[in-house]
């Protein structure tokens, strides 16, 4: 059986770690296969999924969804590895880390998206259940009104509704702090289009 890691050094893990993943950019390689220099450039100006979508279709922006989902499921994943038994909140941690790799990241200048997909991804690992309701919300509005946006509105705005009911207030808030997170992504990106 391996040793516990200190709390520290597993804090700094947990959060090179998801910082580092976040960093990850597919959005820029896949934009460019497809013709466009920067998603930065055009649009929304997010270099993301919704973006990439709007802009060069589903099937070009599918890599986008699968990794920055992934990103963040592997961050809170490596957060729940490294912690020794009680720390259940490491998840949260390096999956926030990634959070803030996607919006700002290291190999892409630390100007990115707004982390919605990346929260999504560690969110199906650390509150599975919430998310898999969420989820199903989700799914559902987007099937009977076939509009994507307000499916993801939906899903994103059920998940601590979700998980206050199953988890209680203690991760909900943790969560409430991530979420928050997007919130300021989303301001930021609009004071700069108002600007």
């Amino acid at each position: 059986m391996l040793a516990p890691v200190p709390t520290f050094v597993a804090i700094i893990s947990a959060v090179v770690a998801g910082y580092l993943l976040g960093s990850v950019t597919v959005a820029r390689l896949v934009a460019r296969r497809h013709g466009v220099a920067d998603l930065r450039t055009v649009g929304d100006r997010n270099p993301g999924f919704w973006n990439a979508y709007e802009q060069l279709g589903w099937r070009a922006a599918m890599p986008i969804l699968v990794v920055d989902t992934g990103k963040g499921a592997l961050a809170a994943g490596l957060g729940r590895l490294i912690a020794d038994g009680g720390q259940w909140w490491l998840a949260y941690v390096a999956g926030g880390a990634a959070m803030v790799g996607h919006a700002w990241p290291l190999f892409a200048g630390f100007r990115g998206g707004r982390s919605v997909l990346t929260f999504v991804g560690a969110g199906l690992l650390f509150a599975p259940l919430p998310a898999a309701l969420a989820l199903g919300l989700f799914a559902l509005v987007w099937l009977v009104w076939r509009n994507l946006a307000w499916g993801a509105r939906v899903g994103v705005a059920a998940f601590p509704v979700c998980q206050i009911v199953i988890e209680g207030p203690n991760r909900t808030a943790l969560t409430g702090v991530l979420m928050t997170l997007i919130g300021l992504r989303f301001l930021q990106a609009q004071t700069a289009h108002s600007s």
